[in-house]
């Protein structure tokens, strides 16, 4: 499997992380999305959408849209599961990511900046404003869900990390980037804290990939 993405891509960490966890072997191709790389022919021939991650599984088209690539993975790799065998469970887990994956961060990814600031002309604050106005919600929503449920659990959802815990990673991290204040989401803190101590986790961070600055 090829799997195309770049550091700073928060959808490529979740899949990183996915295929971490399951300790895959895949050949990784890096597309210069802020050089927008991902906008010119070569990589629309991959995916027709030009987002990151893409993930060529050998046959047909490659697969596209991280939350699909990471389910493929845990289908096809069933060893350290990512989702819940009972449908109530997997129900629960994919509401979690989809409140980060649809709801909020397609809302701050930099198609959305970069029209911001070329076509609205919002100066760097008046971005920061926007993306804490739709980062936020989802981090209360998070909160009040995984607060609600057992605290006593290290993950989102039971005692091993899962697709839940892939997302919820990917929104503290782009959190950080714009300098978001955690400290309302003690939970959500704790259960990234928890993460973080795995190696699948730590080594996909973005600022760990080749290419990455030392600090954002």
């Amino acid at each position: 499997m090829r799997f195309y993405g770049h550091w700073r891509s928060l959808a490529t960490y979740r899949v990183r992380v996915a295929i971490n966890l399951k300790g895959i072997d895949v050949e990784v191709v890096t597309i210069d999305l802020l050089g927008k790389e991902h906008l010119g022919e070569h990589y629309h021939s991959i995916n027709p959408q030009g987002l990151l991650p893409a993930l060529d599984v050998g046959s047909g088209p490659a697969l596209f849209q991280s939350m699909a690539i990471v389910e493929y993975i845990d289908e096809l790799y069933p060893n350290n599961p990512l989702l819940p065998s009972d449908p109530l469970g997997k129900a629960r887990v994919r509401s979690l990511a989809q409140i980060i994956a649809a709801d909020s961060h397609p809302l701050m990814v930099p198609r959305v900046r970069t029209y911001l600031t070329e076509e609205l002309g919002l100066d760097a604050e008046g971005v920061k404003k926007w993306i804490h106005r739709f980062v936020r919600p989802a981090l209360e929503t998070c909160e009040e869900i995984l607060t609600a449920n057992s605290t006593s659990s290290p993950y989102c959802y039971g005692d091993t990390p899962g697709m839940a815990d892939i997302f919820l990673a990917s929104h503290v991290i782009g959190a950080n980037f714009f300098a978001c204040d955690l400290s309302p989401y003690p939970r959500v803190r704790q259960i990234y804290e928890n993460c973080s101590k795995l190696e699948a986790f730590s080594k996909a961070h973005p600022l760990k990939q080749p290419g990455a600055p030392a600090s954002i």
